[in-house]
């Protein structure tokens, strides 16, 4: 993984001490609130309902042993002993006192950390594939470029002050991992006459106007990378609107100025864009991509797996529900649930940090994930370790064996943090899970993504999730409303509205009645929620969730 040079060192000493005597000037009174506001927001400070928040970058999800371990301190030393993973695969911290934010970024930056561009109108941290580099569908992995991406865009001059915040994804993979079609740029590493090169796509997103991305260009040559993300971004720097902030997404641009027209103009600019660049993006590519080199797989006998599975259900269904195909025949990607049935979604404890961390030095060759879900990776585990891996989970409450099911629910923070939050999100996650786990249906049902988002911004991606659940405020109740058919892969679509929302103590018993409704109509146990949804449509989960409406007479 990347490891930060004397440059950016340097860039990143210079920019905390910026901030720490921004800081102090806010305390002293020199600064306002709103004066401070922008500066603190470039440094990935919010000001919550009941204290500051600051949001870490992880940059495309990867992180290193000891900067587990400095999240771990961070949650302990200044916060409330836990930080909570989001789907943008950062962490954030929900209690930090101003006065010692700057103390935070000081010990982030020693282990090659930062929260630069993690808030603001400005390009965010770009995520990737949480099995990047490990995945046995990948075609390459595409972390370099990535971390190409992040260098180009932190501090680009033109880009600090766009309309709106502008996210981008990378995936390398065929099955999309990623939710590229969701973001402002979403690039899929494709293979076009024995080359790999990108599939650009522009124009997702979620939050009031959500949208699917549209294929800007089949294929853009590896090269290309940078002067071609150069033009998609100032088109829409110029184009986009900046009258009303709900419509200042490339989405909305896309939209209104339609694709071809959009393309047209990102094509003008590229060709003048590529001119200026002479190389050194290429050579700086070359030197990233050292970085992520494979590590030397170690060969053992996997039997002591192969034992553990037969004699113990408990391990067999951990390793059933949350390991993943590696591209090594004798290895498995491990997935850390942080969904324990009715704890907060994404949170992880200083103790349970640093134990991933210890696990992930131990076994998988130093190297963690965090996924957009809000789950922990260790991307390349041995098989033979597995049963001593799932030992140390199990006894520190990180086993739960339902990766990909019912109660691996994607929460936003909601009402209980967010400031722009207008329902709960934590407590309906929470109850999901515990109801789901009381009936023993989880596996059952099978892969079912629910996602909740607590107010129209869509943090959550309720719009592609299988279910999805959105609270509102409704004459100041929660009422929360219900789309079916979301996805997030490389088959992605918006869900659908089913009805009239629900009451926050209807909104289980109407998740029960759906799921239900499922196990009723479909073909058979292999037959997963998605794919009885698009076989059968809206009409028998309609039915379910509002029984006593009167049926229509032909």
């Amino acid at each position: 993984m990347y490891k930060y040079n004397e440059f950016d060192t340097a860039f990143l000493a210079e920019r905390n001490a910026q901030f720490r005597a921004q800081v102090e000037r806010r305390i002293d009174g020199s600064l306002t609130e709103d004066e401070f506001k922008p500066l603190r927001l470039m440094n990935g400070l919010y000001l919550q309902l009941h204290a500051y928040m600051l949001r870490v970058a992880v940059p495309y999800g990867t992180l290193n042993p000891d900067q587990m371990r400095t999240l771990a301190l961070l949650a302990e030393k200044w916060d409330k002993g836990y930080g909570h993973f989001t789907t943008r695969q950062n962490i954030q911290y929900n209690w930090p006192k101003l006065r010692d934010v700057p103390d935070m970024l000081d010990a982030l930056g020693e282990v090659g950390l930062h929260a630069i561009q993690t808030s603001g109108n400005t390009i965010r941290n770009t995520t990737a594939d949480h099995f990047a580099g490990a995945a046995a569908d990948e075609l390459t992995d595409p972390r370099p470029y990535a971390e190409l991406i992040r260098q180009w865009s932190t501090d680009h001059p033109e880009f600090q002050f766009l309309g709106r915040k502008f996210k981008i994804a990378i995936t390398g993979s065929p099955n999309d991992r990623a939710v590229t079609k969701a973001h402002d740029i979403g690039l899929r590493m494709v293979e076009q006459d024995g080359k790999i090169g990108f599939e650009v796509i522009v124009g997702g997103g979620l939050g009031r106007t959500p949208m699917v991305g549209k294929v800007l260009r089949e294929y853009l040559p590896q090269e290309d990378l940078l002067p071609y993300l150069e033009a998609v971004v100032s088109v829409y720097n110029v184009l986009g609107r900046r009258d009303n902030k709900y419509k200042a997404r490339i989405k909305i641009t896309v939209q209104e100025n339609g694709i071809d027209t959009y393309r047209e103009l990102v094509e003008e600019a590229f060709a003048q864009r590529r001119a200026e660049f002479d190389g050194t993006d290429q050579e700086l590519l070359k030197g990233i991509k050292t970085h992520f080199e494979a590590p030397a797989f170690r060969s053992a006998d996997v039997a002591a797996y192969d034992a553990a599975y037969d004699a113990d259900p408990v391990f067999r269904a951990w390793a059933d529900t949350n390991l993943s195909e590696h591209r090594q025949a004798d290895h498995a990607i491990v997935t850390i649930s942080v969904k324990a049935h009715g704890k907060t979604p994404g949170d992880a404890t200083a103790a349970q940090m640093r134990l991933m961390a210890d696990l992930a030095e131990q076994y998988a060759y130093g190297e963690l994930r965090i996924s957009h879900e809000q789950n922990v990776i260790l991307p390349h585990v041995h098989k033979s370790d597995l049963p001593a891996i799932h030992a140390a989970l199990k006894e520190a409450g990180l086993a739960t064996a339902n990766v990909g099911l019912i109660s691996d629910i994607i929460a936003c923070p909601g009402m209980d943090y967010c400031a722009l939050a207008t329902a709960r999100s934590i407590p309906v996650a929470q109850q999901i899970a515990l109801r789901f786990d009381e009936l023993k249906l989880e596996h059952e049902i099978g892969d079912l993504k629910i996602k909740i988002s607590g107010c129209i911004n869509a943090c959550g991606h309720h719009h592609v999730g299988h279910i999805g659940i959105l609270g509102l405020d409704r004459a100041g109740v929660e009422n929360y409303q219900i789309t079916l058919g979301g996805d997030g892969t490389e088959t992605a679509a918006i869900g659908a509205r089913t009805g009239p929302g629900f009451a926050y103590d209807e909104i289980v018993p109407a998740i029960e009645r759906i799921v239900d409704a499922y196990l009723e109509v479909r073909d058979s146990k292999d037959e997963t929620f998605l794919e009885t949804f698009r076989r059968v449509g809206m009409p028998p989960f309609k039915a379910a969730l509002y029984p006593d409406t009167p049926k229509k007479v032909a």
